[in-house]
């Protein structure tokens, strides 16, 4: 863990909890680099996000980087008068591009089964789909490819319950406005001109 600008005392305000299981942390946005794990229900500040990966302030003023897709949000009081409600995440795009998966599924194995197409055909019509959902009653469970992550959801906002693995590398930060293009290259590599070839004096390629 990182220590921060001093225990944040009364001004603490968590945002979100650690999940039952605890959950993994690491100094920076950097799976390489792990820390001391958190205490599973220990209420924690997000300070800010970078991907999938989520900076947090405990109680004592140490701060770390974890999976922000595994923290659970605390209830917020209602919003002050002129401050627009926060959005909640809606399962229904999520439902729908499962159901669109499956039904992609459906017809591929209904044109193996009428001999339209053969198992190669299938592979091709199913290459890169990924879908999952479990459904009791009021309790769904559905698989959110773009995320790589379960939710979960009881009648309510759908939650992350599982995820595939560790966060991902953190996006590159944004170039400032005029910045050249280059700017956008990889740590220690030197932006240039594109190659070109040219002819030598005497006629003969180089």
């Amino acid at each position: 863990m990182n220590s921060g600008p001093g225990a944040p005392g009364a001004g603490f305000r968590p945002t979100h909890v650690v999940p039952g299981d605890g959950l993994p942390a690491w100094e920076a946005p950097d799976p390489t680099r792990p820390t001391v794990a958190l205490d599973a229900f220990l209420p924690v500040q997000l300070l800010s996000r970078r991907g999938e990966w989520a900076e947090v302030l405990c109680s004592n003023g140490w701060s770390a980087w974890v999976d922000g897709r595994l923290l659970v949000a605390v209830p917020q009081p209602p919003p002050t008068a002129g401050r627009p409600l926060e959005r909640t995440e809606d399962p229904a795009p999520l439902l729908a591009r499962t159901a669109e998966a499956l039904e992609r599924v459906r017809r591929a194995a209904a044109d193996l089964t009428e001999g339209r197409l053969d198992t190669d055909g299938v592979r091709r019509a199913t290459l890169g789909l990924r879908a999952g959902v479990v459904l009791d009653g009021d309790r769904l469970w559905v698989y959110d490819e773009a995320g790589g992550r379960w939710m979960y959801a009881d009648g309510s906002r759908p939650t992350t319950y599982a995820v595939d693995a560790e966060p991902g590398p953190p996006p590159a930060p944004e170039p400032p406005p005029g910045a050249d293009p280059g700017a956008r290259a990889g740590a220690g590599e030197v932006p240039h001109a594109p190659t070109r070839v040219t002819a030598t004096p005497d006629g003969d390629g180089p």
